[in-house]
């Protein structure tokens, strides 16, 4: 894991959960995490929603002024230099689509001081809407990357279907994932499975979640 990774994709790909298991990891393993929530568009899935598990794992949250609240005002303010020099690692969750990645795009000359310690990683999920093939994922994440002025350098595979997913859901994405990988030419970081599908955990260049996000219609 490199010193700063930026988390993008669509709508509904998984991204929030993928950064929350990515700071988890990072703070279990004894490293000083920062989480950035950059997702000033979308005011179900945000990473500002777990600040109570952060707080229990030591992971530093900055988050949107009025997240956690039913405005959703794109208003956020972060020093990336400090971060990116005082925590061990720091991840960026940004907004979904090109929408989103605009705030990122305020601090791409900040960030390019870092720009060899930078993973931009590219969530995709064929079981969404409007990302069913290579073809459509790839306009997409050429979208994101002219919204964000960055580029991104690899690909992380979180085909899912939330709580019904299951192994076959996500072995039946491999091919969809690999051809976007060979015409991006952008390698795949991880494939992304829930831990409970423990048959996929001897595959290589996997990476186990745990669902903390939670939706508002989510009940125990």
């Amino acid at each position: 894991m490199k010193k700063i990774t930026i988390v993008t994709g669509h709508y509904g790909s998984g991204k929030t959960t993928f950064s929350v298991n990515l700071a988890v990891k990072a703070a279990e393993e004894g490293k000083s995490a920062a989480i950035v929530d950059l997702d000033i568009v979308n005011p179900y899935f945000r990473t500002a929603d777990m600040h109570k598990l952060f707080e229990e794992k030591g992971i530093k949250l900055i988050a949107p002024d009025f997240a956690g609240s039913n405005l959703d005002i794109p208003s956020i303010q972060f020093d990336v230099e400090q971060l990116a020099v005082s925590e061990d690692c720091l991840i960026i969750d940004v907004g979904g689509d090109d929408a989103g990645a605009v705030a990122l795009g305020r601090y791409a000359d900040a960030l390019e001081a870092f720009s060899g310690d930078i993973d931009m990683l590219y969530v995709i999920n064929q079981r969404r809407y409007l990302t069913h093939t290579p073809d459509e994922v790839i306009g997409l994440m050429y979208e994101i990357e002219a919204a964000a002025r960055m580029k991104h350098t690899a690909i992380v595979n979180n085909t899912n279907l939330g709580r019904e997913t299951t192994a076959a859901v996500v072995e039946e994405s491999f091919a969809f994932a690999e051809e976007t990988s060979q015409r991006t030419g952008l390698p795949i970081k991880y494939t992304v499975y829930p831990e409970y599908c423990a048959e996929l955990a001897d595959r290589p260049d996997v990476f186990p979640v745990k669902t903390y996000v939670r939706t508002p219609w989510d009940v125990d």
